[in-house]
């Protein structure tokens, strides 16, 4: 039978505020795209995004628009060139490698030439909120061994003197989410190094980073919303030391591969991100966390409850997907 395409939206409270310098949420609200061909089932979740002009309804019509292609057989190739980069390409994408591995009954990583994925430490978020709030959430999670900061608002400085005072033996980075001004940026990145910070992800909003190129970085800085795709590489060079790739904004695997490959080529730092999200958009993303120098993939820690089969996390070890989840 031709293959048939379904997306859907789902609903995902959170076990607590999720805040950065663009707000605050308390669900996580993602599309599945679902392809089968009788037999077969393949899977693949975003997110949409409002910092880059999506929405919940436009990705789902944007996934929905491309059944008829995908019953006429549609494969990874054609859709790079039948969508734009972003959450409903990677749903897309990630459901097309999916449905091929159940088909062949060969795991994506074979599929992409990439070696089986490995268990790897992530990171855990620490919302933004004031310096005490922050503080005690470090101080829960002391014994992580890698904490991700967000800050972004006045009075960063004692926020992370706070944490690291909180939590004396993690790994900190930060990700002030486009939140400084280059007036604040030595006085925030110096505070960041007296915290012993080891990156900081997007410091300054996309299109006005010109001020990295002329500023020694006291610690690599990290590209997030100033990339997305291959194209948007180039123009990093000389700003950033490292480029955060997350599957929702290269619109899947597939270009996600590329990205890397060609990032590892200018001589960037690797890391893996995520949105929040579940299991089902952290599985893909695992395929290339050994590459990365950091991993970022605690989306579903964040949640009140993944999803069933999801999964398995021991504190911030994350151990890779089984079939039946994904890939």
């Amino acid at each position: 039978m031709s293959p048939s395409l379904r997306a859907s939206v789902e609903r995902w409270p959170l076990a607590d505020a999720f805040t950065i310098s663009r707000g605050s949420k308390r669900e996580a609200i993602v599309v599945v795209a679902e392809i089968t061909d009788g037999p077969h089932r393949g899977r693949g979740e975003c997110v949409p995004y409002p910092r880059y002009g999506e929405t919940t309804a436009g990705v789902l019509a944007a996934i929905e628009a491309m059944a008829d292609g995908v019953a006429r057989g549609l494969d990874r190739a054609a859709l790079q060139a039948a969508m734009p980069a972003g959450a409903a390409r990677n749903a897309l994408d990630c459901a097309l490698w999916d449905l091929e591995a159940k088909r062949t009954r060969r795991p994506v990583h074979a599929l992409a030439g990439l070696p089986a994925p490995q268990p790897v430490t992530t990171a855990f978020t620490i919302s933004l909120g004031d310096a005490d709030t922050m503080a005690a959430a470090a101080a829960r999670a002391a014994g992580r061994p890698l904490l991700k900061v967000k800050l972004g608002a006045p009075g960063d400085g004692a926020r992370i003197a706070a944490v690291r005072r909180a939590a004396p033996a993690a790994e900190l980075i930060v990700d002030a989410n486009e939140g400084w001004m280059p007036s604040q940026l030595r006085d925030n990145l110096d505070a960041c190094a007296a915290a012993g910070v080891t990156l900081v992800e997007q410091p300054l909003p996309a299109g006005a980073d010109d001020t990295l190129a002329s500023m020694s970085h006291p610690i690599p800085v990290c590209a997030d919303e100033s990339v997305h795709d291959r194209a948007s590489l180039a123009s990093l060079v000389g700003k950033y030391d490292a480029v955060n790739v997350k599957l929702d904004k290269t619109g899947g695997l597939t270009e996600a591969l590329a990205v890397l490959a060609a990032s590892e080529r200018m001589g960037f730092s690797i890391m893996i991100g995520c949105m929040v999200a579940t299991s089902l958009a952290m599985a893909p993303a695992l395929l290339l966390a050994a590459r990365a120098r950091h991993v970022d993939l605690d989306g579903p820690l964040l949640l009140a409850r993944d999803r069933i089969g999801g999964l398995r996390y021991d504190g911030n070890t994350v151990h890779p997907a089984t079939a039946a989840l994904w890939g």
